[in-house]
Parts: C-alpha cells; sequence; structure tokens
C-alpha cells in the first residue's frame, strides 16, 4: 500500500512541475528521490540515504543541519567501494544548465572520498567524469554549474557517483535544478561535428564555445574510450564566441568513437555533444599482381586489387617495383586494371607491388604482398669481337678474344661455345666446345685434339634463350705433326720362294707431307732348321711417293717380319708391323749321271736312292714311282715339278683308275740319310704301298721324288733313276710267279710271301677288279633297298601324323585370314576357306560320309594338381576322324586350342555326351546350335555368303519392343530411363524394394538375364544417371550382388555416356555408404573394390567393379584378345555363391549384350562343344530390348568366340609355372615336336598379317626413306604422329605405341634411327613424354645405324636440343642422362631422360647371354620410369628394325608385371597382345621360350 501511496505522488508531482515549468530533473530533495525520476546504480557496492534534517536533526557531527538531501555515509567502507546516483533521462531542443549542491564533511585534513560527475549520452558507456571534486574537507555547501549541450533528439543523464577513500565522513548533494537558460559563468557549446581521418594522421576536432574567452577556462577533448587530447589552440569566432581546436594525433583503427569537449570554469564544467571519430584504414591488396606478360624490357601485369585489407573507396593506384638485387626503384601511377611496366633490364629479376589510395591525407596504404617476376632474356647485343689466334701447335690452337659482359650478353645465363670446321680430304668435320670461364678479363680458350696440318675455320657463338650472335670467322691451318701409322690392313705381300712384294698405302692420318718410308725387315724364322737366318735383315728408304718394294735374295719358306712407318718433316711416326713367308721350294734331288740300275731281273730293278736337299722345309717323304712307258722327263724348273706325281695311286687301283703309274714305295724323310740301294718289284709294302714285281713283258720308267710340306703348301721334285725294257716271253729266265704283298714296312728290304695257287698276273687283276665290281653292285643295291623302305616308312609316318595335325593348321590358317579383317568390313580368303572345307569334307554332316568330325576336348591329366587349370573345360578343340560304325576315335590328339594342355596331349579321352536337357537355348531349325569343330566353317560361309549372311541373320532378329513395358513408360519413371527406347520390360524388370512414402521407388531401368544354367544370372542395366545413382546402389544391394561389369566410359566424343556413381574416397547414397577400397589400373580394364554398408544392417559387403576401358568410341575393338582375357579374369574373380552379376554400358543393349553373349557361349561351348550364339541373342532379346544393337557387334561375337576357342585359357599359376615349363619342352619322339612349339605355331597362325591398307601412311612415297625394312612397317591405328613442327611436311615415324600390363600405350616400339630419321626420333621422344629409351642394338654404320646421342655437350636438331648429363656403366647396362628441350617452345621446360643400352645381346645370338642380366634391365627401366615421372611416362625400346628383340622386352615387361601383381604368367597373350598391333614381336621360338625362362629367374630371384 505505501508503495502505491508513492507512485501515486511522483505522478502527482511530475504533473504539477510540468504546468508550473518546472523541468525533468529538478530534485529538492524534500521527497522521496524517486519522485524525481532519480534511481540507484544496480551493481553498486553501497546506496545513496536520503536525508533530512529540517525535521530530524541528527546528532551526528558530519551531518548538516537543516537540509533535505542525498548523501553517502562512507564510515566503515572500504576504500574503492562506489555509489551511483543517477538521474532521469533528460532530452531538451536547447542547452541547460544543471546546478546542484555538494558538501563534503569528515575529519579535519581527510578526505571520505570523490564525487565524481558523469555525463552519460543515449545509454551509451558513461566515460570518464567530467567533473570531481577536489580539495580538503570542508563543511559548506558549494554550487556546481554544469553547462551541458546535448541536442535533440539525443537525450542524457546526469550519474553522480561516490568513490570511497576508507576514511569515515559523507559526501552529500542537493537542490539539484535543471534551468532552461545557459549558465552563467560556465559557458556552453554549440554542435561539434564528427571528423574522419586516415589511419596514422590527425584528427583535429572544432569545438566552439558559447561566450568569450577567461583564463580560468580549462578545455581539454574527451573520449568515450578513454583517449584525451588537450586543446591545441583558440581563435574567437566573434565577441561572443571562440573555437577550441584539439589534435587526436598517430591515431589508430582503436582510436575510432566519440569525442567531446569539456570546459572548466571556476564555477563548474561545460560539456558538448559528442561527435564521431571515424579512422580509416588505408586500403592494402590481399593478393600480390598477377603476371600476365614478360618481355626482355617489359613486365604486363594484372593488379589485383579487387580485394582489399582497408576500406575504400580506392581513388588511386599505384604500382611500386624494385630490383631484388640492386637499389633500382620507381613508383608509377596506373589507371587501368592491367598495367605494362616498361624500360626494364633484360634478365632481371623485380619485386612488384601495387599501392592503392583513399580519399584524404595518409589515404595511401602500405604496399601489397610483392610479385617477384624476371625479366626475359633479350638477344645479344652482338657476337664476340677482335677473336684472333695467339698460339697454333700441330694439335691445338690457342684463341683469344675481347672480354665482355651483361650490357653485351643481356642475360646472365648464356653460353659460349667455341664452333671450328675442321676440313681435311675433301670432307667437312664441325664441332664445338662450352666456353665455361666466362668471368675472365683476358679470355682465351684452347682447342685441343686437333688434327695436325688441317685447315681450320674457328668462330665464337654468344647464345642465350632469346637469340644467337656469332664473332668474325677465322681461318688457319695447324702445324703439322708425326704421321699416323701406314694402314696394317693397306699392307699387301705379294710372296714368292726367294723374294717379297710389299705393297701398302700412305697413312690414313698423314698430319703433313709424307717425305719418305723406312722399311725394317728381318728373317725370324724358318720352316727348315738348317737355315741360317743371321744374315737376313736389313733397312730400306723409300721417296714419300713410292708405296711398294721388292726385296729379293730371300731364303724359302722363311717368314719375315717388316716394320713400315712414314716421315714428315716432324719425324717418322709409329711403325706398322706385319709378317709374311717366302714359299717353300721343291728339295733339290742329287744329279744321277745315267738312268741306270744297279740290276735287273725280269721283274725287278734295283736302283740307287740318294737323299735330296731341303730348300726351305724339310723334306717329308721320299716316294718311288713306277710308270709304264713315260716319256723321258727332264728334272729341275718349276714347270718340271708340276709333272712329277703328286697323288698317290696304288698299285690295285691304277688298272681301275686307269692310271700309267703307281707308287711303288713310300719312305720318311729320315729313312734315307745317305744314298742306299732299292729293288722296284720286290713285292713287298712300304708305307702302305705294295712294291708289286714288275710286268716282264712291259717297259716301265723308275722315278725317285722327294716332297716337302709346310704352311699348307707341298712342292715335288721327281728324278728318273731307272728304266727297264719290255722281255718277249722266249726270254724269260725263270718261270714269272705273282706274289701277294707282303706285311709291309717301311724299310728297304723286307721278307716275302708267297701265295700258294699262284696266277697269271694280268688274270689276277681282271678276277680282282670283277670281284670288286660285284661286290659293289651288291651294297650299291642293298643300300638303295634300305634307302627306299626307310623313306617309305618315313613317309608313311609322317603322312600319319600329317592326318591328324593337317585340318587343324589349316583350320587355324584360315581362322586367322577371318579374324584379321575389320569385322563386318572384313573380307574373307573365300576361295580358299572354301576350298579348304571341300578338301577337308568340313561340311558333310550325313550318316553315310565315311569319316565324321567331332571335337575332343582335352582334360586334366593327373599328374598336374587340379588347381593349376582354372578353367579346365574352355574349348581347345581338336579334329579326331570318327569311324562310323564304332564311333571311337582313331586317330591321335591333335589340338587345334594348343594350350598347356599340351603336355598331356598322350592322354586322350571319350567325348563326353550331354543329354538335351542340359541344352540351355531351344534351338531352332533354321538356326540350329554350330558344334566348335564346324564354327570356323560356318563363320567363313557366312562372311562369304552372296545370298544368306551375317547381314541377313541379323536382320532377322525382331528390332524394338516384344513385351510390355507398362512401368517404365510411366510419367514418374521416365526421367529414370536414359534413352527414351530402350527401358525395361515388366515381365523381366528388376523390382526394388519400395521406399515407404515414395511411388514407383520400384522401378529401375533393369532387367534379369539367365546364364548358362543359371537362371537370373545376370542383370542388364543403363549406365546410371545422377537420377538414378541412389537406385543402382539399393539394387546392387537388394540382389546380392558381388560384381559389377561396366562396358563404357563415362564420356565418349564428347558425349556423357554414365555418370561417376561410385566415390573416390567415401561417399553417401541415401542409406548406401560406399567406400573406395582398392583401384588395380591395367591397359584395357580398371579394377575398384568398394566395401558397401547399408544402415541397419550389420555387414560390410565386398564388391568389385571391372570396368573395360579397351572399347573404342566407335564399332568394336580391333581384336577380342582385351575382352577375352576380361572376361576370364570376370569369371575368375565372381564369387559363385553371390547373386547376379550387374552389367552396364550406356543404355544396357550393345555392348551389354555382347559381354553376356559372349560368357554364355564360352561356357555352352566348354560343357557341349557347341555354341549357339543365333538363339542366344533372340534369347536375350526376350529378356531386354534391342540387346547386341549392331550388326557389327554380332559379327564380332562370333569372331571373339573363335579366338577364345583356338587359343584357349594359356595362364599359369606362378607356383606351378617351373613343372609346367619343364612338361612343355618335354619332346615327342613320334613327332619331334613339343607342346611349347606347337604354342609357337598357334601363336603364328592366330598372329594377324597386315595389309597394305592397314600401313597406307607408312607406304606413302614421301615416307619410304624413312623406314629401314618395307616388310617391318607399322599400321595406321598404332602410330604416334609427331607433334613438334620442325619445317616438315611429315609426321610420321616408323613406330607403333605398344599397352604394357597396365598403361595403355606404355611402350614405343620403334627401329634404330636411320640417319635421316635421327631428328624424328627425338622429336618422338619429346611429343610422347617418354622417359626411357631401350636400346637393344649395337652401333653399326655399315647398317645404317648411326650413334644418335651426344656423348657429350649438345646435339641440335632444329629447335630441339639434346644435352648430354651423365653416363654409367653397370654389369651389360650401359644408362645415360640426357635432358630435352624444344627452343621453340621454352615455356615447356625440359624432360629428363634416360637411355639403356644392353651390351648382353650380340647380334649373332637369337636371345640375351643372361637372363639374370636381361632381368636387371627390366628392373633399372622400372625403378626410372617410376622414380622420375610416377610411372607415366613412356617408353622407347628400339632394335635394329622394331621387331623381335624389342618384343622379347616388352613381353617379358609385362610377365614380370603379371608375376608382382597377378602371381601368374601368360606368355601368350602377352605376346598375342603386342602381335595385335605388329607381328613382328617376338619372332623366333628361342625368344619365346626365353620369356618363360626370364619369368623363371623372375621367381627365382624372390
Amino acid at each position: 500500500m505505501e508503495k502505491v501511496l508513492t507512485c501515486l505522488f511522483t505522478a502527482v508531482s511530475l504533473l504539477v512541475s510540468a504546468r508550473g515549468q518546472v523541468y525533468k530533473g529538478d530534485c529538492s530533495f524534500e521527497k522521496p528521490f524517486t519522485a524525481c525520476g532519480y534511481s540507484q546504480g544496480r551493481d553498486d557496492d553501497l546506496d545513496w540515504e536520503q536525508a533530512n534534517t529540517k525535521e530530524k536533526p541528527s546528532a551526528n557531527q558530519w551531518m548538516p543541519p537543516g537540509s533535505t538531501f542525498m548523501m553517502v555515509n562512507t564510515s566503515g567502507r572500504f576504500a574503492g567501494q562506489k555509489a551511483l546516483l543517477l538521474s532521469p533521462q533528460l532530452k531538451e531542443n536547447d542547452t541547460h544548465c544543471v546546478i546542484f549542491q555538494y558538501l563534503v564533511s569528515g575529519r579535519e585534513g581527510g578526505s571520505p572520498g570523490h564525487l565524481n560527475i558523469y555525463i552519460k549520452e543515449n545509454n551509451s558507456p558513461m566515460g570518464l567524469p567530467v567533473w570531481n571534486t577536489s580539495g580538503p574537507v570542508s563543511r559548506s555547501w558549494n554550487q556546481v554549474e554544469l553547462a551541458i549541450s546535448t541536442y535533440w533528439p539525443n537525450f542524457y543523464q546526469i550519474v553522480f557517483e561516490v568513490v570511497t577513500s576508507g576514511q569515515r565522513g559523507l559526501l552529500a548533494i542537493k537542490d539539484v535544478a535543471v534551468q532552461g537558460h545557459q549558465c552563467m559563468t560556465t559557458p556552453h557549446f554549440l554542435h561539434i561535428k564528427g571528423v574522419e581521418v586516415n589511419a596514422g594522421q590527425t584528427a583535429t576536432f572544432h569545438c566552439t564555445v558559447n561566450g568569450e574567452w577567461r583564463d580560468n577556462f580549462n578545455l581539454w577533448l574527451q573520449g568515450i574510450g578513454g583517449r584525451e587530447a588537450p586543446m591545441k589552440a583558440t581563435k574567437p569566432w566573434n565577441n561572443q564566441r571562440f573555437i577550441g581546436m584539439f589534435d587526436v594525433v598517430n591515431t589508430t583503427k582503436q582510436d575510432s568513437g566519440r569525442y567531446r569537449c569539456i570546459v572548466h570554469s571556476n564555477k563548474g564544467v561545460g560539456v558538448s555533444n559528442y561527435g564521431e571519430l571515424t579512422i580509416k584504414q588505408p586500403p592494402v591488396p590481399i593478393a600480390p599482381p598477377q603476371l600476365t606478360a614478360v618481355g626482355a624490357t617489359y613486365l604486363w601485369i594484372q593488379l589485383n586489387a579487387n580485394s582489399i585489407n582497408g576500406d575504400g573507396p580506392i581513388i588511386n593506384r599505384e604500382v611500386e617495383y624494385r630490383t631484388v638485387s640492386g637499389t633500382m626503384y620507381d613508383l608509377q601511377p596506373v589507371d587501368k586494371t592491367s598495367h605494362k611496366i616498361g624500360h626494364l633490364d633484360p634478365d632481371t629479376e623485380y619485386e612488384i607491388s601495387v599501392l592503392l589510395t583513399r580519399p584524404l591525407d595518409g589515404g595511401t596504404g602500405a604496399p601489397g604482398p610483392p610479385l617477384r617476376a624476371r625479366t626475359k632474356c633479350a638477344e645479344p647485343m652482338h657476337g664476340p669481337r677482335q677473336l684472333k689466334v695467339v698460339d697454333i701447335k700441330a694439335r691445338q690452337v690457342t684463341i683469344r678474344w675481347e672480354p665482355f659482359g651483361y650490357n653485351v650478353t643481356r642475360c646472365h645465363n648464356y653460353s659460349l661455345t667455341v664452333q671450328y670446321r675442321a676440313r681435311a680430304g675433301g670432307k667437312e668435320d664441325s664441332r664445338e666446345e662450352v666456353y665455361y670461364d666466362s668471368k675472365s678479363s683476358a679470355p682465351q680458350h684452347t682447342i685441343h685434339n686437333l688434327t695436325p696440318f688441317t685447315n681450320l675455320s674457328v668462330k665464337l657463338v654468344l647464345r642465350n634463350r632469346e637469340g644467337v650472335k656469332e664473332s668474325d670467322e677465322i681461318h688457319l691451318q695447324t702445324e703439322e705433326d708425326v704421321p699416323g701409322a701406314v694402314p696394317l690392313d693397306s699392307i699387301q705381300a705379294s710372296v714368292y720362294e726367294e723374294k717379297i712384294i710389299l705393297k701398302w698405302r700412305e697413312p690414313a692420318h698423314t698430319y703433313g707431307v709424307i717425305t719418305q718410308y723406312e722399311i725394317s725387315y728381318k728373317a725370324v724364322s724358318s720352316f727348315d732348321p738348317v737355315l741360317d737366318l743371321s744374315n737376313q735383315s736389313g733397312k730400306v728408304i723409300k721417296l714419300g711417293n713410292e708405296t711398294s718394294h721388292v726385296f729379293l735374295g730371300l731364303y724359302p719358306g722363311s717368314t719375315y717380319s717388316f716394320s713400315l712407318r712414314a716421315s714428315t718433316a716432324k719425324g717418322y711416326g709409329s711403325p706398322a708391323i706385319t709378317q709374311a713367308t717366302t714359299k717353300i721350294s721343291a728339295p733339290s734331288m742329287p744329279a744321277y749321271d745315267q738312268e741306270t740300275s744297279l740290276n735287273q731281273t725280269d721283274s725287278t730293278v734295283t736302283v740307287l736312292l740318294k737323299p735330296a736337299q731341303s730348300r726351305g722345309a724339310p723334306v717329308s717323304v721320299y716316294q718311288v714311282v713306277v710308270e709304264e712307258e713315260r716319256p723321258r722327263r727332264a728334272r729341275g724348273g718349276e714347270a718340271e715339278i708340276l709333272r712329277c706325281y703328286p697323288i698317290p695311286v696304288h698299285y690295285q687301283n691304277a688298272t681301275s683308275l686307269n692310271s700309267k703309274y703307281y707308287f711303288t714305295a713310300e719312305f720318311p724323310s729320315g729313312g734315307i740319310p745317305s744314298p742306299q740301294p732299292f729293288t722296284v718289284g720286290d713285292n713287298k709294302t712300304y708305307s702302305g704301298f705294295w712294291n708289286a714285281p714288275l710286268l716282264p713283258h712291259k717297259s716301265y720308267s723308275i722315278y725317285y721324288q722327294a716332297v716337302s710340306t709346310a704352311n699348307g703348301e707341298t712342292k715335288i721334285d721327281c728324278v728318273r733313276v731307272a728304266t727297264k725294257a719290255a722281255i718277249l716271253v722266249t726270254q724269260l729266265t725263270t718261270p714269272y710267279i705273282r706274289i701277294a704283298p707282303a706285311a709291309g714296312d717301311n724299310q728297304l728290304t723286307g721278307a716275302a710271301t708267297h701265295k700258294p695257287n699262284a696266277v697269271e698276273p694280268e688274270k689276277q687283276t681282271d678276277h680282282t677288279v670283277k670281284i670288286a665290281g660285284v661286290i659293289a653292285g651288291i651294297l650299291l643295291f642293298v643300300i638303295i633297298f634300305l634307302g627306299v623302305v626307310l623313306l617309305m616308312k618315313k613317309r608313311k609316318l609322317a603322312k600319319k601324323r600329317k592326318e591328324t595335325l593337317s585340318s587343324t593348321r589349316q583350320e587355324m590358317t584360315v581362322m586367322v585370314n577371318s579374324m584379321d579383317k575389320s569385322y563386318t568390313e572384313q573380307g574373307t580368303n573365300c576361295d580358299e576357306a572354301l576350298s579348304f572345307m571341300d578338301t577337308h569334307n568340313l561340311n558333310s554332316r550325313s550318316g553315310s560320309s565315311p569319316c565324321s568330325l567331332t571335337v575332343k576336348t582335352n582334360t586334366l591329366s593327373t599328374t598336374l594338381p587340379n588347381s593349376y587349370y582354372p578353367d579346365p573345360f574352355v574349348p581347345t578343340a581338336i579334329l579326331v576322324p570318327i569311324n562310323d560304325e564304332t564311333q571311337t576315335m582313331t586317330s591321335e590328339t591333335s589340338s587345334l586350342a594348343p594350350s598347356h594342355t599340351h603336355t598331356h596331349s598322350s592322354h586322350t579321352h571319350s567325348l563326353r555326351k550331354r543329354d538335351g536337357v542340359d541344352v540351355p537355348y531351344q534351338t531352332g531349325q533354321l538356326h540350329p546350335a554350330i558344334r566348335v569343330a564346324d564354327l570356323l566353317e560356318h563363320v567363313t560361309q557366312m562372311k562369304c555368303a552372296e545370298g544368306y549372311g551375317f547381314k541377313e541373320e541379323y536382320e532377322s532378329f525382331f528390332e524394338g519392343q516384344s513385351a510390355p513395358w507398362d512401368s517404365a513408360k510411366k510419367d514418374e519413371n521416365r526421367m529414370k530411363n536414359r534413352y527414351g527406347n530402350i527401358i525395361a520390360y515388366d515381365h523381366s524388370r528388376v523390382r526394388l524394394q519400395s521406399l515407404e512414402g515414395e511411388q514407383s521407388s520400384d522401378y529401375i531401368n533393369a532387367n534379369y538375364v539367365d546364364g548358362y544354367h543359371r537362371p537370373n544370372h545376370y542383370i542388364a542395366t543403363q549406365g546410371p544417371m545422377q537420377e538414378t545413382v541412389i537406385d543402382f546402389w539399393r539394387m546392387v544391394w537388394q540382389e546380392n550382388t558381388a560384381t559389377i561389369v561396366m562396358v563404357t566410359n563415362l564420356v565418349e566424343v564428347g558425349r556423357v555416356k554414365c555418370c561417376k556413381y561410385w566415390p573416390d574416397d567415401t561417399e553417401i547414397y541415401r542409406d548406401m555408404k560406399v567406400t573406395l577400397i582398392e583401384t588395380q589400373l591395367l591397359s584395357e580394364y580398371v579394377i575398384r573394390t568398394f566395401a558397401v554398408e547399408k544402415r541397419g544392417a550389420h555387414e560390410i559387403r565386398e564388391i568389385q567393379q571391372f570396368h573395360f576401358t579397351g572399347w573404342p568410341d566407335h564399332g568394336v575393338p580391333y581384336h577380342a584378345t582385351g575382352l577375352l582375357g576380361f572376361i576370364r579374369r570376370v569369371k575368375a574373380k565372381s564369387p559363385a555363391n553371390a547373386g547376379p552379376i550387374v552389367v552396364h554400358c550406356s543404355a544396357g543393349a550393345g555392348r551389354t549384350g555382347c559381354f553376356i553373349v559372349i560368357d554364355i557361349m564360352l561356357d555352352m561351348a566348354e560343357r557341349e562343344g557347341v555354341v549357339d550364339i543365333y538363339n542366344c541373342v533372340r534369347e536375350l532379346r526376350s529378356r531386354r530390348v534391342n540387346m547386341v544393337q549392331t550388326e557389327e557387334q554380332y559379327v564380332f561375337i562370333h569372331d571373339a568366340i573363335l579366338e577364345a576357342c583356338l587359343c584357349g585359357d594359356t595362364t599359369i599359376p606362378a607356383n606351378q609355372l617351373r613343372s609346367v615349363y619343364y612338361d612343355m619342352n618335354r619332346l615327342d619322339p613320334q613327332t619331334n615336336s613339343s607342346p611349347i612349339k606347337e604354342e609357337f605355331r598357334t601363336l603364328n597362325m592366330v598372329t594377324p598379317t597386315l595389309r597394305v591398307e592397314d600401313c597406307s601412311i607408312a607406304l606413302l612415297p614421301r615416307n619410304h626413306e624413312k623406314n629401314r625394312c618395307m616388310d617391318v612397317l607399322p599400321p595406321d591405328r598404332c602410330l604416334p604422329f609427331l607433334i613438334t613442327i620442325d619445317g616438315e611436311s611429315s609426321n610420321y615415324i616408323n613406330a607403333a605405341l605398344m599397352d604394357s600390363y597396365k598403361q595403355p600405350s606404355a611402350f614405343i616400339v620403334t627401329q634404330h634411327p636411320l640417319p635421316n630419321t635421327v631428328k624424328d626420333f627425338w622429336r618422338l621422344v619429346l611429343d610422347y613424354h617418354c622417359t626411357s629409351i631401350v636400346m637393344l642394338n649395337d652401333v653399326d654404320p655399315a647398317q645404317l645405324c648411326p650413334q644418335y646421342w651426344p656423348e657429350n655437350g649438345v646435339h641440335r636438331h632444329g629447335p630441339l636440343q639434346v644435352e648430354f648429363v651423365s653416363a654409367d656403366l653397370e654389369e651389360d647396362i650401359i644408362s645415360r642422362i640426357f635432358r630435352i628441350y624444344n627452343a621453340a617452345r621454352p615455356q615447356d621446360g625440359y624432360r629428363m631422360v634416360q637411355q639403356f643400352q644392353f651390351l648382353g645381346w650380340p647380334m649373332y645370338r637369337d636371345t640375351p647371354v643372361s637372363k639374370r642380366s636381361f632381368l636387371k634391365l627390366i628392373h633399372q627401366v622400372d625403378k626410372w620410369q617410376e622414380e622420375y615421372d610416377g610411372g607415366e611416362g613412356r617408353t622407347v625400346v628400339h632394335c635394329l628394325n622394331g621387331g623381335g628383340r624389342s618384343g622379347t622386352f616388352c613381353a617379358i615387361s609385362i610377365v614380370s608385371e603379371m608375376l608382382r601383381h597377378q602371381r601368374s604368367v601368360d606368355v601368350f597373350h602377352a605376346v598375342k597382345t603386342l602381335r595385335n598391333n605388329k607381328p613382328n614381336m617376338v619372332d623366333l621360338l628361342d625368344q619365346y621360350k626365353f620369356c618363360y625362362e626370364v619369368a623363371l629367374e623372375y621367381l627365382n630371384s624372390g
């Protein structure tokens, strides 16, 4: 009740005051202070107390008597405690004066505290006090004036604050009066204005005081934040006003806020309104300027001044730049967003900043972040000057020139090269050397290793990145030097028995004028040891223009050493030493004065045999020769020697050979040391010659000859020593008996052996001849007979083998011809193919045929573990003749599809027969299933058919919709279909589990498709769109799919074919979380492994995506090899117990259909030996519209299955490679073949043959000279076209792009550069970002294989520069590093390339010497590739013609990667893939074996 009365009282008082012009804020404190609108502070330490000593006098000595007032009693209070009393808010249109009285009472000399007065404006912070008590205690009331100048609409409050000092006493106020006029003594202020300045500047406030200046006035500027400023100066405004000026110096952003003027007088304080101080921060760009163009003397920059720190607006822009090293500085105004800074120094680094300016003084901000940029080099001012020669010697020249500096080079990085040309022998050789001591004050350079006596042209070339300047060229000639050696191969010695004619050519390097030759000779050995060679030496001097000499008086059979050296004015050069051996002479026979015997009988002649004299070689043998009626011959002379008897004829053979002479005796050289008698006809044998008795009735001449043999020569001299005349029969003195030859010896005497039944000599001779003839005839007959028998048997065996292999091989050949064409556009050699079929009766299927063909499928042998063949039933089709009656196999096993099962080809198995229930598709009568054995015939006929072929068969399929698809056509589902005509049939579509509250959420454009004996084994679907990604993953989870097959790229020919529905890391697709675990990149496909979780499901599934990237943008793959390998990988990796395999391309029809049909047909061929492609496609189209969309795809399916059946699965697990390879090399003794030979033969058969149109670019006339061999050409589809322009019209090089295991086009296989293609070779390396070069042949100029790299310095090929960096030799590998740079495009930088020259493969070997060394080469190349370019760079591989050796390297590299990533080996697939692009890859069986052997070495090395 008391509170209510108080409020009513207050209201009435205010009303009365208003009517009586009592201003709000007046208060005498006779009534409660709240009635005046006053209030206490909320968080005070103590309160104000209201007191009335008029009515209630106080006993307190410090209380003023007879007053009403507000007070604060400080007794018992701590120092620093506060009490606040707030006036009501005051708002008036004019200034007014507030008057109040205060009292400070306490002990004498003490102070109970301080009274502070605050003027608080607009609920702002109180700021600093404008007035406070000062001085000692006075127990009387004091009056204070507050001249407050606060203007509408602002309002203010007066705050009375007491701060205790800790002493006893009290502080009081009373009679607060708000007057509607100015104070009498204390001046008022006019309205002050705000001030705006830039940071760091001085802000000047002008406060206009309404009144005259008095000396007791104290003015200052007070900021609400606490900063104060004294008055700087005053100036009168008029006689009633003056202006006080206040400076806020060194302003910062923190000084911003409100300020007011305060004036103290002796009666009180005047307070102005608040004026705003605005501190603006000068602008500073956030980013440095951007460099847009660079020149030698200018830099173009973009200011980048839109983003700033600080305040705007920006009224001015300036660019400040200075040299980084140096004192140059400049500042330029800019009026555009881009600016060109000109007149700069070339090749100098500058620091460039942007300065921005806003209004007012000090508005320019600090420089922004600097841009560092270097100007380009400028072309040198001129070439080096005053080039002169200071010293000339035979092999070196020293030159000197005028020093120069930056003012000439105009670039800090420059090169000075000494270029010189040497002219000798009509040829010119140009070289250059780099001069390094560029700082020298007296520059000079010595050119070493010059050729003496050679004309030189020397000049200096000053070169920087922007240009070249040359000095004047000087000409000189080096001094003479001693000549080089006479070419050893030019020294020709024509040898005779006693002379040698020596001829030679002058030295290849004369190094001056040849003045003479010196020839020293000496006999060093002789075949005849008795010769004395001590006097056989000497020296001959020949004039410089003579190049032959005849040495006479030499010994026969002696070897002479010749030392030949040439001389110039400087002296003799090094000698050339050669040897020559004179011919031996015939022995010198002793003289026989008379040709008479020592003794004669009817059948014998005794002669005297004397030793002969050797001439150059010792006598080897002595021979006695008997000749019938031989004319007398003289001995001696070359012509006579030739008429001796060089060919020994035995007596027994003389008649059959129709020879008139025979050898009757032969003695070794030591057998006749002195003259000895010898009886001709003593019926003994001497060294195998029968000394048969002479026939009395015939005339004979007895010859005695000596034979010398040495150094491959045989010389004979002979002499007639006796004659014997014929004796008539009546003159015979003893009965003549022909005696059989005795067991001979080498002595002149021997025992005769007599025959009991002697016959007449002539008859005996004839009889012997007849017997010999009969025996020879019989033997000849037997030999011929046996030969005929063996030949017939061999032909029979060969025919038997050939019958089993012939059909297979010819079938392979025809298949290759058909596969090597580009599918629908490919033709087939139909005449050849059909002829082959007619010959082998392949088109005869009637039961009456005497011999029909069936398919035999190799199965596993028990000698290998079952784990070896991951796919044992992939049909290795074998054509085996079957007897109609017994239906058993009678021929030997011969595989049409040789795989590693060849190691067990000796095992035969009966044909499996399947019941009709196993057939997955009902084959129609018009399109029955095709046996694998007949597939080649079928494909060939369909390609060659003029009537019904693939075109007609494909057009017989029903095109378009064949079943209802109402769900897909609903409006809410239309956006879920990528193409309006490829949508899901209702009867086979995949129905998703509906989402709560979402209609038609069960639809996705996908259909179930049956596999081989596996219902709904596939889901064929479109490539997901952004709108259907969530539905796609819902389907994958719902169907428990573990395998996704993607047969498209995301973008093809600029069109989006499929959206990227998988994450790079982790992505949430509604309630599905998909995390990418692993990505395996291969050359033709990518395998991605995902971990998939679903909200609420307590499992994590692993799902693999197989993404085939090798399908071209148009058409179908050129070869099926890559897709077949992809399908096998999908088969091997797909879990057996998982849900359907999801297959998609873009529409989910064409490529998807191809994949599914091939997969199904491979299963069917494996299990049943038949394929039914037509009905398989028809069945797929009944499940999803237009599966297999084009005729080209339909033909491709046939060709792919043919290739699969022919090649089989040739993959070998790493842990079984050793045993399998051993079996592959096992030779079949019957066929003299082995499984690895058969595998290589199959590889050759399936290797495509390039046609002329395939190599049209290589065959252009302008490119002929760029091909080493016109039969080794790259196909157009594999060509790497050169990009770097060098003024040539041709961008061709004989090279082909090849895939590695993991990277497409990782290899570039090429020939060793020809002299005219070296530049193209380096263009290739640079254009295709090659980081490695593998060289597998030798440098051989004879085969046009030049050294195409620099051993030091730089080689220039047009704009291309190849700089040698380093070289290293390790075992069989020389590694060289080069830096390649395109001077026409300096912005591209340079590329580091390492060349690996393999020395371990001599040209005469088919394979490298060491498997370990070759494997090391592979590892070194891989290591460099990975370290330098992260494995992204390409590798250039070359041998002589870019064939077998290069292919071997690429194949082994692929096999090594297979082992590293897949732990298996497939050499056949690796080589087949390479040969698809270039048929001559790995062209020898030994190289093919070497690939396997290096794989084994890889496994052994761990």
